[in-house]
C-alpha cells in the first residue's frame, strides 16, 4: 500500500519525523512533492494529495497543518476523498472503520506528542475499512451524494 504525505509549511518538522517513521517500518511512503514557504496556503497541499489518493485505488494519506481542520476541510472537496482530522487513537479508528476515510489529517500544534502521533497513524494504516451494513450504507450515501444522485 502506498501512503501519501502532504504538509504545510506548518507541518513540516513533524511531516519529516513522520517519514522517516514509516520508512524504518518498510511502509512505501510518498511525500508529494510540493516546495513548502512560510507564505504557501494549504488547500493546494490537500488537493494535490487528494488527487494522488483518489486516483491511486487502495492507498491513504496523511496530511499536516496547524491544526488540520484546513487540511481535511479541503481534502474533503476532493471527490472520493473522505478526510478526518484526527486528534486521538479512537479518531483515527472511527475514521477508517466508521467512515471509509482514506486520509487523515493532524494538527502539528495540536497532537504535539510524536509517540501519539505515532499510534495515530498506526491505527490509521492498520484499521479495516468498513464491514458494517450500517456503515457501509452511509459511505455509499456519501458517494452517491458526490454522483449528484442521492434522495433524501
Amino acid at each position: 500500500m502506498k501512503i501519501y504525505i502532504g504538509s504545510d509549511h506548518r507541518g513540516v518538522k513533524i511531516k519529516k519525523k513522520i517519514i522517516k517513521y514509516l520508512q524504518e517500518n518498510e511502509l512505501d511512503v510518498m511525500d508529494i512533492g510540493l516546495e513548502n514557504n512560510p507564505a504557501d496556503d494549504y488547500p493546494k497541499f490537500a488537493f494535490k494529495l487528494g488527487e494522488m489518493v483518489r486516483d491511486n485505488k487502495g492507498s491513504l494519506g496523511i496530511l499536516i497543518c496547524g491544526s488540520g481542520v484546513g487540511m481535511s476541510i479541503a481534502a474533503n472537496k476532493v471527490k472520493g476523498i473522505r478526510c478526518v482530522r484526527a486528534v486521538s487513537v479512537d479518531d483515527a479508528f472511527k475514521g477508517k472503520n466508521h467512515n471509509g476515510a482514506n486520509v487523515i489529517a493532524l494538527g502539528s500544534e495540536v497532537t504535539t506528542d510524536f509517540n501519539l502521533v505515532k499510534e495515530i497513524i498506526d491505527t490509521f494504516i492498520t484499521t479495516k475499512a468498513p464491514c458494517e451494513e450500517r456503515h457501509l450504507k452511509r459511505v455509499q450515501a456519501i458517494r452517491m451524494y458526490e454522483d449528484g444522485c442521492y434522495e433524501y
